[in-house]
């Protein structure tokens, strides 16, 4: 699972030293798991072929102490009496409740394939202990790991392993740590520098690969393998499995807050010239043309990625409004506009009021002093000296005639585009690649034309002919039979309207084809105050579902949704927001997700929606559910874009829980440029 995510995210971070990945593609030794946590925010990839099995899987350390990771199998044999393959998805949860020190082991606890099919279903309690080279792990196995010589059971409920009772996706906990238990241990010894020998004794007995026709033969409970890490973190292993199998393992580990390159091709900012000198420039000159001092601005702005929307001057201040184009930290925009405000404008002028604008919305107001910019431009401290003299505001409107050059204005591109579907029940990948054609107008301060034109030229994910066996309304079941339409497809065609009602509100209306699936009228109001952790939404959106063919043509399904959404800067990096109300197939209830964030941009996090509908009616996996990645892509090209590659995982996509994917949402549209994240990455205002 997250093949293409991982592959992505080792162009872009940086490598350390390679987490001990086994055989089911996480931590732990060859089949058997260990004790230890890795490194906190750390994410491995690991892929291994074991016998007739393929797994692949993302660990992410979550916290200090609790990992959790989700895995994709390809069993070969395993359905139809051997003769078909079984796609099967799983989750795992790993719990360290002691850390190694100087006379104990590192002692967890774990649960393997939990909310998953079951095939993997297995819980553990192990201890691991470093001795110089050689690290000890010894454990108790249930479930899955308590197929050999099992020494019993815990006393009272815990005695018996009940039967599974539930579908795929939802959680057994009625199984977790009961039944017999079996040991396993383990030895790592460290041959060389980056040479690991492994041995193990496992107590797995594949008894449901074997009962099903997947040929794993099991001819003695004794794993050895051979693991060595490369300079550049990659990790390759071979083992020799149950006396009869060859394991082949890969692993890969990823600090997501260390890019692969730091610093860059970003350049440096302007150096602050003295103020006689801008003085002396022609711009500023007496007699010089009205219209020359904005086209130098104009310009030398353009040349670090802002661009200029309007400029005044009232006394010793000057005002800019500016869209960033480029850099994923406001701060560094600011200093940068900052710096070429103070290169640019004549000396009386002594603080700089930078107005970030989005799609013509103004969001905050950040105020520099032209003597804290001096201060600070040879200080050791300089952007502590550069906050201390800053103030953010919440933007005020704009005034009629403030922008007379910045509108109308356009933008059209014509790219490849390449889009994935994971997870299919009968492919684990199928792909669409072809021509992408976007376009917007903006004609004034706060309203967007927008188109979105696609022109498949190879594709798999229509090809797909399972056939939806959803009993709700069919609100996003039936993605493939838009992905099959044949020739060019309209994805998008909206007007939107982006608004200032109040202090601390902002407001959107979007009318058109808002997404491949649906057309109708959407509605948001925000309340995001500058400063503080809570900000409050509301969005209502009468929708009809579009026809397949993806042009111009409606279904007869007509849904209402609407959702009440708060959104919450947790204590740390994490986030959280919570959206309650209706969703596409009529059903309510709300989604809980919770994001990681890292000075450079870096957002991982994980999602889940739960409704009035039920597991059963619901489907497989029981309820909507997954993981979220957001990544600059500054890490591919090394240098600014302000592009974010997002990327969102799900086992599976059913018809509860779905929400309408509209574009210019307000809350991701500011929060960047609101006080609290202004502040958190305020140390790059000087970069």
């Amino acid at each position: 699972m997250g093949i293409r995510l991982a592959a992505l995210l080792a162009l872009a971070v940086g490598a350390v030293e390679a987490a001990p990945l086994g055989t089911y593609a996480t931590p732990g030794l060859l089949e058997m798991p260990t004790a230890g946590a890795r490194p906190d925010g750390t994410l491995a990839f690991g892929l291994a072929r074991v016998g007739p099995s393929t797994r692949a899987a993302l660990s992410y350390q979550l916290t200090p102490r609790l990992r959790g990771a989700a895995r994709y199998a390809i069993i070969d044999g395993f359905d139809y009496d051997g003769l078909g393959t079984r796609y099967d998805r799983s989750f795992d949860l790993h719990l360290d409740l002691l850390a190694e020190g100087p006379r104990r082991p590192a002692v967890a606890l774990g649960l393997r394939d939990f909310g998953g099919t079951g095939i993997y279903s297995s819980e553990y309690l192990v201890a691991t202990k470093q001795i110089g080279p050689l690290a000890v792990t010894a454990g108790l196995g249930w479930g899955r790991l308590a197929g050999r010589v099992p020494l019993g059971a815990l006393p009272g409920p815990f005695a018996e392993r009940p039967a599974p009772d539930t579908d795929t996706g939802q959680l057994d906990a009625g199984q977790w740590f009961r039944g017999p238990a079996a040991p396993f241990a383990g030895l790592s010894y460290q041959i060389a520098g980056r040479t690991t020998l492994l041995a193990e004794y496992s107590p797995d007995l594949y008894r449901q690969e074997r009962a099903r026709g997947a040929a794993h033969d099991i001819a003695a409970p004794v794993n050895l393998g051979l693991r060595h890490r490369f300079d550049n973190g990659l990790t390759l292993g071979a083992a020799y499995l149950y006396g009869r199998d060859i394991g082949l393992t890969l692993g890969y580990r990823l600090d997501p807050a260390r890019p692969r390159h730091p610093g860059g091709r970003e350049g440096l900012p302007e150096p602050l010239a003295p103020r006689d000198t801008v003085a002396a420039r022609s711009w500023n000159r007496p007699g010089a043309s009205p219209n020359a001092l904005r086209e130098t601005l104009d310009a030398r702005l353009l040349a670090e990625g802002i661009v200029l929307e309007g400029l005044t001057r009232d006394g010793p201040r000057a005002g800019v409004r500016v869209v960033n184009e480029v850099w994923s930290a406001v701060p560094q925009a600011a200093g940068r506009t900052a710096r070429v405000m103070a290169n640019v404008l004549p000396p009386e002028v002594t603080q700089f009021d930078i107005t970030f604008v989005r799609y013509g919305l103004p969001i905050t107001t950040v105020s520099i002093s032209r003597a804290a910019l001096e201060a600070g431009e040879h200080a050791l401290e300089g952007d502590r000296i550069l906050r201390a003299a800053t103030t953010l505001a919440d933007a005020r409107p704009t005034r009629a005639g403030e922008l007379p050059v910045a509108y109308p204005a356009g933008h059209v591109a014509l790219a490849p585009y390449v889009e994935t579907s994971l997870f299919d029940p009968d492919s684990p990948l199928r792909y669409s690649v072809g021509a992408a054609a976007t376009a917007s107008l903006r004609p004034m301060p706060g309203l967007v034309l927008a188109a979105d034109l696609r022109y498949p030229l190879h594709d798999t994910i229509g090809t797909a002919t399972r056939r939806s066996d959803s009993v709700l309304p069919h609100v996003r079941t039936d993605a493939v039979r838009y992905a099959a339409a044949p020739g060019l497809q309209l994805h998008r065609l909206t007007a939107t309207h982006l608004f200032r009602p109040g202090r601390d509100l902002f407001g959107r209306v979007t009318a058109g084809y808002l997404e491949r699936m649906y057309g109708g009228v959407s509605a948001e109001l925000l309340w995001h105050p500058l400063e503080g952790p809570l900000a409050l939404g509301l969005e209502i959106n009468a929708v009809r579902q579009r026809d397949f063919n993806e042009m111009f043509g409606f279904r007869g399904y007509d849904s209402l949704t609407g959702h009440a959404s708060a959104y919450y800067d947790l204590p740390g990096p994490l986030h959280a927001q919570l959206d309650v109300g209706r969703y596409l197939a009529g059903d309510w209830g709300g989604t809980l997700t919770v994001m990681r964030e890292y000075d450079n941009g870096v957002r991982i996090g994980a999602f889940a929606t739960l409704t009035d509908v039920s597991f059963d009616e619901f489907g497989e996996g029981a309820f909507d559910k997954g993981l979220i990645f957001e990544v600059p892509l500054d890490w591919f090209t090394r240098r600014p874009t302000g592009r974010v590659h997002r990327q969102v995982l799900r086992p599976v996509q059913r018809d509860g829980g779905a929400r309408l994917a509209v574009a210019h949402r307000l809350y991701p549209l500011t929060r960047d440029y609101r006080g609290g994240e202004i502040d958190d990455r305020f140390a790059r205002i000087t970069r």
